[in-house]
């Protein structure tokens, strides 16, 4: 819908010009996956997914200190059928972004577009591997899910999946800590709702009263990204039980 303001606007620098692109590339593929005939499949894998997310991270979704930080990353970070909307705002202010925002959050918008553009093209790939080898996404199993993922052609974007959640994560982490950064939010609530952005301010509040909440983000990145690596080389080498960790991970 707004594709046409995002090749329209001058980006003035490298992380301008990333995020412009990355958007570019989010708003085509949106439009490929909402014309696609596995579309409903799709949110049947995310589901799957968001659940085994929760059984292996259980002890930390459990924890009074890392609950509302997992549950915004796997509803809103990880929410792709229900954040249209705030996508389409997203390409709405680009050209607002690019000219107040300073690099750095730029960067940080960049990673989280990215982050949402691969989970949502796996997820893609994974259905048409499903549908190619007869397997119904609502009966799936683990052999069956472990079975498509080895099929996966796209082995270095689930690296990269892994990669952004620490690099992002990070950067939110850093974010939250800003006092200025929390008093802005609550200051541009009513802006927001009388530009008919506040599916978007909304986001943003959330992530931030879910960062703040946490006790030690740094520990919850490292234990995440440490067990998903961990899961995905268990899955490659075909071992019986890849989603059963170790207790020190």
């Amino acid at each position: 819908m707004y594709r046409e303001r995002l090749v329209a606007t001058s980006a003035h620098s490298d992380s301008a010009r990333r995020l412009q692109q990355l958007l570019l590339d989010y708003h085509d593929f949106r439009q490929h996956k909402a014309a696609h005939p596995l579309l409903e499949h799709t949110f049947l894998i995310a589901d799957w997914q968001a659940e085994r997310l929760k059984a292996t991270h259980a002890d930390l979704y459990r924890h009074p200190g890392y609950h509302t930080g997992l549950e915004f990353l796997l509803t809103d970070l990880y929410a792709p059928a229900g954040m249209t909307h705030r996508d389409d705002n997203i390409d709405r202010v680009f050209p607002k972004m690019v000219k107040w925002l300073p690099d750095n959050l730029l960067d940080t918008f960049a990673g989280l577009v990215e982050l949402n553009l691969i989970t949502q093209q796996l997820d893609l790939e994974l259905a048409e591997l499903c549908h190619n080898q007869g397997f119904a996404p609502e009966s799936l199993t683990r052999e069956d899910y472990c079975r498509v993922f080895r099929n996966s052609q796209r082995m270095e974007h689930r690296e990269r999946q892994i990669t952004l959640v620490a690099e992002v994560g990070q950067q939110l982490d850093r974010y939250v800590r800003n006092r200025t950064f929390g008093w802005l939010l609550a200051m541009g609530r009513a802006p927001a709702e009388m530009a008919n952005l506040s599916d978007l301010h909304s986001f943003l509040h959330r992530g931030y009263s879910a960062f703040r909440k946490m006790d030690d983000v740094e520990l919850l990145i490292d234990r995440l990204v440490t067990r998903e690596r961990k899961v995905m080389d268990n899955i490659l080498k075909g071992h019986p039980e890849p989603f059963d960790l170790p207790d020190d991970l």
